[in-house]
């Protein structure tokens, strides 16, 4: 009787596959305290679909097809506040587009990365129509103040 031993699988950058090491997602009526405590809101949505369906005010504009090479750390093209304990949200038109997306940024060592469930669509949707972002409050209560 013979054993087969397959070969040890090589270990790639990027995983293919792994279980989500937190959370994925994250409700549209939970976005606004998890932005005031740290967390950063990303648009992934096409310039197109910010036009036809509005901007997410105060959230990071950066096509869906860059999040990986923007939010990993360690590329060539990541941002400079992306690290290992960065907490992105991630906003698409309607969740399903960011999910897959989360996922990638939790297997590849970023388990703060969580996908508004409904995406940009439940949030147009909920009680809560302030901006996404303290920052951009802020900014506002300046503007009103004056």
């Amino acid at each position: 009787m013979s054993v087969l031993i397959a070969p040890a699988p090589s270990l790639s950058s990027r995983p293919t596959s792994a279980y989500p090491v937190a959370p994925l997602s994250v409700a549209a009526h939970d976005v606004d305290s998890l932005l005031r405590s740290g967390a950063v809101a990303i648009d992934i949505r096409s310039q197109q679909e910010r036009d036809r369906d509005g901007i997410v005010l105060g959230a990071l504009a950066i096509p869906a097809e860059q999040i990986l090479d923007r939010l990993i750390p360690g590329s060539g093209e990541t941002l400079r506040r992306a690290d290992a304990s960065s907490r992105w949200l991630l906003i698409g038109v309607d969740g399903h587009d960011a999910e897959m997306l989360t996922w990638h940024l939790q297997a590849a060592g970023v388990p703060g990365a969580r996908f508004v469930a409904g995406g940009q669509m439940a949030l147009a949707r909920s009680a809560d129509r302030r901006p996404v972002a303290g920052h951009t409050e802020r900014e506002w209560s300046m503007f009103s103040a004056h």
